[in-house]
């Protein structure tokens, strides 16, 4: 399962294991699922992806304010705006009229990747999804581009790296829960700009653990699968007498 955080995409199914949930933090984590192939396929588009994730940090905005923040016309938006709130994940917010009335998220986050009985929602999630992962590289780029100028804090700050771990699909679920916790803490910050203290700004924390595929560029030997051929005894391992 796949979910759209607030200005991104993080993977794994919003949860706040182990951590009280408190009344802003639950509205924080409003979710809204998504399995009708149409609307997957709807915010599989780049402006339409960046909209929603401007609503959610930034909004309410009207078409006009979001095609300036986004360099695109107001009829552009307008018209993205509309299909979105078709699906469900944004809807008109009080005040104005016509292109000036403003626009709004109708929840903090989207999930998506199975159907109701829990089966793979098919080639539109997949779809989403390579969309979604295109959204992390664009950001990842665009921040190591401006990385130079940025202040030295903020370039000490950042985080960029990996750890390879040997889990259980249970562990692995866990400690997604665990990594949830603890950016919830400031999660009620995003529809509070109130409690944004002084030299905030936006950050995403992108939510990645999954099954390898290759080690360093190469297939996974099938020895090393479930757990296997890793510091056993040859004497003592599987199959072993």
């Amino acid at each position: 399962m796949a979910t759209t955080g607030s200005g991104g995409e993080t993977a794994g199914a919003p949860g706040t294991a182990g951590t009280p949930e408190t009344p802003e933090t639950a509205s924080a984590r409003s979710v809204t699922r998504v399995t009708d192939p149409r609307a997957l396929r709807a915010l599989a588009h780049p402006l339409r992806m960046a909209l929603v994730g401007l609503l959610r940090m930034q909004g309410p905005l009207t078409a006009t304010q979001a095609g300036v923040l986004l360099g695109e016309s107001s009829g552009s938006t307008s018209f993205h705006l509309r299909s979105l709130a078709k699906y469900g994940l944004v809807e008109e917010a009080p005040g104005g009229q016509g292109r000036e009335r403003p626009w709004r998220a109708t929840t903090m986050f989207t999930q998506w990747g199975e159907d109701e009985a829990g089966r793979p929602a098919g080639a539109a999630a997949e779809l989403l999804s390579a969309v979604v992962a295109q959204h992390y590289f664009d950001d990842v780029r665009r921040w190591l581009a401006a990385r130079a100028d940025e202040p030295a804090a903020w370039r000490a700050a950042a985080q960029f790296g990996d750890t390879e771990l040997w889990l259980t699909a249970d562990e692995l679920s866990d400690l997604g829960d665990e990594m949830r916790a603890l950016a919830d803490r400031y999660l009620d910050r995003t529809t509070d700009p109130a409690l944004r203290p002084p030299g905030s700004r936006p950050v995403t924390i992108l939510h990645l653990g999954f099954p390898l595929m290759s080690i360093a560029g190469w297939p996974v030997p099938p020895g090393l699968a479930e757990g296997q051929g890793q510091n056993q005894d040859p004497d003592t391992g599987p199959g072993a007498p």
